[in-house]
C-alpha cells in the first residue's frame, strides 16, 4: 500500500497544485472538502486528469482532518495504490431518507462476497437515516466493518455535496468494498461526553424523531435541562447537548445521539439517528480535555487491534458538534490521534453529521453521533 497526499489551503486554488500528481498509478482516492470546492466547476475534471486510474470518492465537510491540523474551506486529496488488495466501488442516489435502509441492501448487495474485508462508505449528511442506511448494509454483510461518514456542511445544516468520479451531486451514498487477506483494517471509536441528570425513558418516537420523555413532551423538557440561553440557539445550541443512549440495566454509554432539528409545534425532537421506544437516554455534556481523551481512547483502540508500526491510513471521522465545543483546539484531538499512532502514519478525515463504525470491540457496525471514529487501513504483503 502506496500513500500520498496533496492538499489546498482556503486561499489556493485548482490551478495551485503541483504540475505532476505524487501518485498518478493510483486507484483510490479520497477527496474531502467544503461544499464551496465541491462546488468548483473544475473540480472533478481535475482530479481525473492526476488519477486517471483511480477511482475518486470524497464528501462535503463541517471542518478537513490532516496530519497538520483541522482547517476550513480547504480540498484535502489522499491518493492510495493498493499492492494487493482488490476494491470494488458503487453508488446511487438515494429517494428519500425513507429509503434509507434499502439503499444500504442494494449497495451491500453489489459488494457481498467471501473475500470482503472491510467497506469505506460515505453519505449525504441530511437526506439519508444513518442508523437506517447501517442497518441495511449489516442486513447483507452481517459483521464486516463499516466506516465513514454522512457529510457535512460547517454548522449550515443547508445542503451537503458527494463526490463520485465525474460526479458532484447531494443525495448520494458511496461504498467502497475492500477484499483479500492482504488487507489490514482496524476501527476505533471515542466520546469523551459525561452524561449528567437522571435517566429518561423514551416513550413515544418515531425512528429519529422523539415526542415524548417519561410520557412528557420532548422539547420543553429538553429546553429545561439546557436553559433558556441555549434554547433560544436551537437546534444549532444543541450539538454541545447530545443524548447518550444508555446500555440496557447499565450505566454505560451505548451511543450518542446529535440533535438535527426542533419541531416547536409537535414539541418534538429530531436526532441524527434513531431512538427507539423504549430506550433509556440522559443529556450529556463534555468539556475540550474530556474530547481530546475521547481521540485517544479511539486511537488506542486502533493499536490494540493492530500493529501500526508499517505505513498505514488513519481516515478519521469526527463530530461536528465536538468542533463546536473545542472551537479553536479542536485541532489538539488529531494531534493525540497522529502521537498514538505515530508519524508514519498517514492522516486524512473530516467532520461530520454522523459517523459509521463498529461500536468498540465488536463487529457491529452503527452509526455514531459526538465521537471520534478511525478506519486504520494498511497491507500485510506476506498474508
Amino acid at each position: 500500500m502506496i500513500v500520498r497526499q496533496e492538499s489546498l489551503s482556503a486561499k489556493m486554488s485548482l490551478k495551485d497544485l503541483a504540475a505532476s500528481s505524487p501518485l498518478p498509478t493510483a486507484n483510490l482516492v479520497l477527496v474531502f472538502g467544503s461544499v464551496k470546492r465541491f462546488g468548483e466547476a473544475k473540480l472533478a475534471n481535475t482530479l481525473k486528469e492526476r488519477y486517471p486510474t483511480a477511482q475518486i470518492v470524497g464528501c462535503s465537510t463541517s471542518g478537513e482532518i490532516t496530519a497538520s491540523g483541522v482547517f476550513d474551506d480547504s480540498l484535502q486529496i489522499t491518493a492510495v495504490l493498493w499492492e494487493k488488495t482488490v476494491q470494488r466501488v458503487t453508488h446511487t442516489k438515494v429517494s428519500g431518507m425513507q429509503s434509507s435502509f434499502e439503499t444500504g441492501a442494494g449497495l451491500a448487495r453489489q459488494l457481498k462476497s467471501d473475500n470482503l474485508k472491510a467497506v469505506l462508505a460515505y453519505s449525504d449528511g441530511l437526506n439519508v437515516n444513518g442508523s437506517e442506511l447501517l442497518e441495511g448494509f449489516k442486513s447483507i454483510l452481517g459483521d464486516t466493518p463499516i466506516m465513514g461518514g454522512m457529510a457535512g456542511d460547517g454548522f449550515n445544516f443547508s445542503k451537503t455535496l458527494q463526490l463520485f468520479n465525474d460526479t458532484v451531486s447531494d443525495g448520494l451514498v458511496i461504498a467502497v468494498g475492500l477484499y483479500g487477506n492482504n488487507l489490514v483494517a482496524a476501527t476505533g471509536v471515542g466520546r469523551g461526553w459525561k452524561p449528567y441528570g437522571p435517566p429518561r425513558k423514551v416513550t413515544k418516537s418515531e425512528k429519529n424523531i422523539v415526542l415524548e420523555l417519561d410520557g412528557k413532551p420532548a422539547l420543553p423538557l429538553y429546553n429545561l435541562y439546557i436553559g433558556s440561553h441555549s434554547a433560544k440557539d436551537l437546534p444549532g445550541s444543541g450539538l454541545k447537548f447530545p443524548f447518550a443512549i444508555i446500555e440496557e440495566g447499565k450505566r454505560d454509554i451505548e451511543k450518542i445521539r446529535t440533535l438535527l432539528a426542533i419541531d416547536p409545534k409537535a414539541n418534538s425532537l429530531t436526532f441524527a439517528g434513531n431512538v427507539d421506544e423504549g430506550e433509556t437516554v440522559r443529556f450529556c455534556q463534555a468539556t475540550h480535555d474530556r474530547l481530546v481523551e475521547g481521540a485517544g481512547d479511539a486511537a488506542h483502540l486502533v493499536t490494540n487491534h493492530t500493529t501500526v508500526n508499517q505505513n498505514g491510513l488513519a481516515v478519521c471521522v469526527s463530530c461536528v458538534g465536538r468542533k463546536g465545543v473545542m472551537a479553536d483546539l479542536v485541532a489538539d484531538e488529531v494531534k493525540l490521534v497522529q502521537q498514538i499512532l505515530g508519524n508514519q502514519t498517514a492522516i486524512t478525515g473530516f467532520y461530520s453529521y454522523g459517523e459509521f463504525a463498529p461500536r468498540p470491540d465488536t463487529c457491529d457496525s452503527v452509526l455514531h453521533n459526538q465521537t471520534m471514529t478511525i478506519g486504520y487501513l494498511s497491507e500485510n504483503l506476506l498474508a
